[in-house]
């Protein structure tokens, strides 16, 4: 195949986003998360004409060169508002994401991209999921918080993104296993174990070669020197 999408969908303080910038590094692919987000609202805020003439007039590696140009936002942020649906913008989503389905390969993570995408067989969707007390301390470390902070992060944010899922897919649940084809504890795994099991998928798949994995990464090794 010429491309594969890894979609990554993840507990808030699971690393999830980690594994997923780490994997795309390795690879030598990009990794989209809230960029898609900023991309979308752009775009949603323009005429109605151009919302329904947007699926002919956008092409993959228009979007790719928009979306690089949007900063990447590294440091954790949870989300504390309730959830408001915004048909609109959701369908830019999902047309900026099939679109980079279709042009690259790349790491997209979250917004139901493991729905948007499903039954392709060039996608790979992976659930990142920890036990609270390790979701918990990675919080409080990377967003320099208490801990009463932390835990109700976590919590509204989960409750979010699960609210968000179940309306987007008509019913199905976040968590639900068979959405993915795995689900990691990154606890157990660890962020570069999470990473190389995904790689050792994609090869069974078929999507990718281990030589083209050791490749990307010689090539990334000699780039840093």
């Amino acid at each position: 195949m010429k491309n594969f999408v890894i979609t990554v969908a993840r507990g808030f303080g699971s690393g999830g986003r980690a594994i997923a910038a780490k994997l795309a590094d390795e690879l030598n692919i990009h990794s989209y998360d809230n960029r898609i987000l900023t991309l979308a609202s752009q775009y949603s805020g323009y005429p109605e004409h151009y919302f329904k003439e947007a699926d002919e007039t956008l092409n993959g590696s228009l979007i790719t060169k928009q979306l690089q140009a949007l900063p990447k936002r590294h440091s954790p942020t949870g989300e504390l508002s309730r959830f408001t649906s915004d048909d609109r913008l959701f369908e830019y989503q999902k047309i900026i994401i099939e679109k980079l389905a279709a042009s690259e390969s790349c790491v997209i993570v979250g917004k139901c991209a493991d729905y948007v995408l499903k039954g392709r067989k060039n996608v790979v969707s992976i659930y990142i999921e920890a036990p609270r007390a390790f979701c918990l301390e990675r919080t409080m470390q990377r967003m320099k918080v208490s801990a009463d902070v932390a835990a109700a992060t976590i919590e509204n944010t989960d409750k979010y993104r699960a609210d968000y899922y179940k309306y987007y897919t008509k019913g199905n649940y976040r968590t639900n296993p068979v959405n993915y084809d795995m689900t990691l504890n990154s606890e157990k795994v660890g962020i570069a174990g999470c990473v190389k099991m995904i790689e050792e998928y994609l090869v069974m798949k078929g999507l990718i070669t281990r030589e083209q994995i050791l490749s990307e990464q010689i090539t990334k090794g000699e780039e840093k020197k």
